[in-house]
């Protein structure tokens, strides 16, 4: 039954056309996981930009495969250095911004989910030119059988 339901719930993802619009549905498990990590880091008594980076370090494989899998339809194992790049490049983008926030006296909490809206749009824009930018391995529509 779960087995089916999930078959059914992937068909329909992969129903959905707009690249971004999948991007954000996926940057919503990505970012809570994210965001997650960041905050009982942060919690705990960590410096900003370590738990960014931890939790960045920790998202990046699981993120990679839900990224290049479900949104830009891509398998190949060879593009995660360049996914790494662009991770590199928007952590300190966000590194950045919550730095600009925190001088703005914004929370450090409320900070990271202010900067993670224009990051995931650079993110998105450098994943679809950069990093996934050729169609090599098609994913298959499941059989709903």
């Amino acid at each position: 039954m779960l087995k089916k339901h999930l078959k059914y719930s992937l068909n329909q993802f992969y129903r959905i056309k707009n690249k971004f619009v999948r991007f954000l549905f996926v940057g919503v498990i990505n970012t809570v996981f994210s965001l997650s990590i960041y905050s009982i880091l942060i919690f705990i008594g960590v410096h900003y930009t370590i738990a960014v980076f931890v939790a960045n370090a920790l998202g990046i494989l699981f993120n990679y495969k839900t990224t290049g899998k479900l949104v830009f339809e891509h398998s190949d194992n060879k593009l995660i250095y360049k996914f790494v790049l662009v991770y590199m490049i928007t952590y300190f983008l966000n590194v950045g911004g919550i730095k600009f926030l925190l001088s703005l006296n914004v929370d450090k909490y409320t900070a990271a989910v202010i900067s993670a809206i224009p990051i995931a749009i650079i993110s998105f824009l450098l994943n679809k030119r950069f990093v996934f930018k050729n169609k090599l391995v098609p994913i298959p529509v499941i059989d709903e059988k």
